[in-house]
């Protein structure tokens, strides 16, 4: 059983295997409706089923899920995106999603090495540019409020971090003033190279203030938030204090899908000398 499969049964138990055993009928269903060809798995699935192909041509993703309400998100918010560096919806049902495929695709972290100063500088200008997205008259999507008030729950991480995150997010949300539609999970993986310019994919679909989709590009904490900071002319403190928040809130998550939190925790550990007591 490959970590795909695992994955599924583990969250889906019974209805997990069913749904497994009849994804190639699924697909040859979807395909049919489509009219898809050349459909081949991506490597490295973890909890969707996502193919590439053609429709007529038209290089595609065709991404199905057990999860139909985040695939709704993700439907919703790439279609608020669309004119602003997003991939195309092209048809959609409940537990299937099919998008415009980049081409060539090539993820943004593999493009240059790490903490290159272009790999910044592209990813905030993918945010911005994302930013300019209007508010959708009929939003359904949550406020980062929302995602936050998880740091008010118990987790087994060390009490000082979550504690030190509690303080500054309720500070940082006072100060707040502008609200658009985040991406809300905007790491470089998720910046894909279409031509000579560059599109987003999987996007989450959260209101907040720009300064929350910064943290996830981060790749080099010391150079790139100075570079944030001066590119959208942030208060730099406000940069850090946000970027470590949003670290803690993530090893929250980890914890909560029974993962190991330590990768968030120990970026955070770097950034606390970073801050001002």
């Amino acid at each position: 059983m490959n970590p795909f499969e695992k994955n599924i049964t583990s969250i889906y138990q019974s209805r997990g295997k069913a749904w497994l055993d009849d994804l190639p009928k699924k697909v040859e269903q979807i395909a049919a409706l489509w009219e898809l060809d050349h459909l081949h798995p991506f490597a490295n699935l973890s909890y969707n089923y996502v193919l590439e192909g053609y429709q007529k041509d038209i290089p595609i993703v065709l991404k199905i899920s057990l999860d139909e309400v985040s695939l709704d998100k993700e439907a919703n918010a790439l279609t608020a995106f669309v004119d602003y560096g997003a991939v195309k919806v092209l048809a959609r049902t409940k537990e299937a999603l099919l998008i415009q495929r980049a081409v060539p695709g090539s993820l943004l972290k593999a493009q240059f090495p790490k903490g290159h100063p272009n790999a910044i500088k592209i990813a905030c200008n993918v945010a911005k540019r994302l930013h300019q997205a209007p508010l959708p008259k009929d939003n359904h999507f949550p406020h980062m409020k929302e995602w936050l008030a998880t740091l008010d729950k118990e987790w087994n991480i060390p009490l000082f971090h979550l504690e030190k995150a509690r303080t500054l997010k309720n500070i940082l949300l006072k100060a707040q003033t502008t609200s658009v539609l985040l991406h809300g999970d905007l790491h470089q993986d998720n910046i894909l190279s279409n031509g000579n310019d560059w599109l987003v994919i999987d996007p989450k679909g959260v209101i907040g203030s720009p300064i929350n989709e910064m943290w996830a590009f981060v790749e080099d904490p010391k150079n790139d938030l100075i570079f944030i900071s001066n590119y959208f002319d942030f208060n730099h403190d406000s940069v850090i204090q946000w970027y470590y928040v949003h670290l803690i809130l993530a090893a929250c998550w980890q914890v909560e899908d029974h993962l190991d939190p330590m990768f968030f925790l120990s970026l955070a550990e770097s950034v606390v000398p970073m801050m001002k007591s």
